[in-house]
């Protein structure tokens, strides 16, 4: 079969590889129809090569058609249409009963010392094959695909993978009033369905921030307030003075490590891509190598008493946090990979209603086929031709 490779920075192709086989009673092979290009994905492309092999198959958004199911899956069956969340989780441990999916005691990679094992992610999350692939083994197949309904194009449910369930979360986690205000750094595609969400379930106004042009107009069809960040712009300062003097209830960071205008940030990440794996591994394990301007940003943003919720993905382990005004302004803090299954019987309602309240058709701004999966990796990293979301059609 065809798949997405990594074969070292800013260098995917698209291979030829082994088709995957039942392996365990509770795997599934599900021919995919559609998977998309995370913003994720982008820290493989730019900076976490030390933690891939050559040859690695990439993807972590991936729906399509079951072909075949081991023993022990008796929810799907051949010729089902599923949809696959991005973290592997078995829906009976300790933690899943908890819903938090993305802590599976049955796939943690405690080598790692991390959580729940994911689709095409790094050895620190199991290095399990991903989903940018004609065929994709599913671990755990019993509990983790998603069966969705005949007749409307992929792009209804395909986000369900990995963009809608974050970004419900990010929403649930930002804790924003009734009628209350939210601030979301980054209008990238968790960015915008964090906004959309958030007008859905009763936020007054949503302010979105970013650089890109073509992220904040896409943003503003959708009713967000959308502000671009100029350099020596005091973003709180024009925040409070949208928001009574006090700053917005609730700040979700849909941005994370790969932040804009943080120069030092951007010469540690370079740095990283520059040195042998083994000195990047180090690196990332023991040292900060995020750009915090964003975080720091949303601190001082959120009015007292407000919550912060980070949907965007940090990486250090040694980044420093500014403590004294998170206390001093007794903010609240939630963080976390999208626990995907525990929210999915909230969404799908919105996606099976024919006028899509969330607007998921028009997220995916280039469609390709999976042939040109590495110009599509280009153009979003770039962010030229007015990418936001790419999705690959094997």
């Amino acid at each position: 079969m065809k798949a997405v490779t990594y074969h070292g920075k800013r260098d995917v192709r698209v291979d030829t590889v082994p088709d995957p086989t039942i392996e365990q009673p509770t795997d599934a092979i599900v021919r995919i129809t559609s998977t998309g290009i995370c913003g994720s994905d982008l820290h493989l492309y730019e900076v976490m090569g030390a933690f891939l092999d050559e040859g690695d198959v990439l993807g972590h958004e991936p729906m399509g058609i079951v072909e075949a199911v081991g023993s022990e899956v008796t929810q799907i069956k051949p010729g089902d249409r599923v949809v696959i969340p991005f973290n592997i989780s078995c829906g009976h441990c300790f933690m899943c009963q908890q819903q938090l999916y993305s802590q599976c005691e049955t796939t943690q990679v405690r080598e790692q010392g991390k959580g729940a094992a994911l689709l095409g992610y790094t050895k620190l999350y199991g290095q399990v094959p991903g989903g940018q692939a004609e065929l994709l083994r599913v671990p755990q197949a019993h509990f983790g695909p998603i069966k969705v309904p005949e007749g409307p194009p992929d792009e209804r449910f395909l986000y369900l993978s990995d963009v809608l369930p974050t970004a419900w979360q990010a929403v649930e986690y930002a804790a924003i009033p009734q009628g209350g205000t939210v601030a979301v750094f980054g209008l990238g595609p968790i960015g915008q369905m964090c906004c959309r969400v958030a007008l859905h379930r009763g936020a007054s106004e949503v302010f979105g921030i970013d650089l890109v042009p073509e992220r904040l107009e896409l943003a503003r069809k959708h009713d967000v307030n959308a502000l671009e960040l100029a350099d020596g712009q005091d973003i709180a300062e024009q925040m409070r003075g949208l928001t009574a003097g006090r700053g917005p209830d609730s700040v979700i960071d849909a941005v994370g490590m790969e932040a804009h205008g943080a120069p030092l940030g951007k010469l540690i990440h370079q740095l990283a891509g520059l040195l042998p794996d083994a000195l990047t591994t180090t690196l990332m394990d023991k040292a900060g190598i995020d750009r915090l301007s964003v975080l720091h940003a949303a601190i001082d943003v959120v009015r007292r008493g407000g919550t912060i919720s980070l949907s965007g993905v940090y990486g250090g382990t040694a980044d420093p946090l500014p403590m004294m005004v998170l206390f001093d302004k007794q903010i609240q803090l939630r963080m976390g990979q999208a626990n995907v299954r525990r929210w999915i019987e909230e969404i799908m309602p919105l996606l099976e209603d024919g006028d899509d309240p969330l607007g998921v058709e028009d997220l995916a701004t280039h469609k390709l086929p999976l042939a040109e999966a590495p110009h599509g990796y280009e153009i979003f990293q770039r962010k030229e031709d007015g990418a936001i979301k790419v999705v690959l059609e094997p």
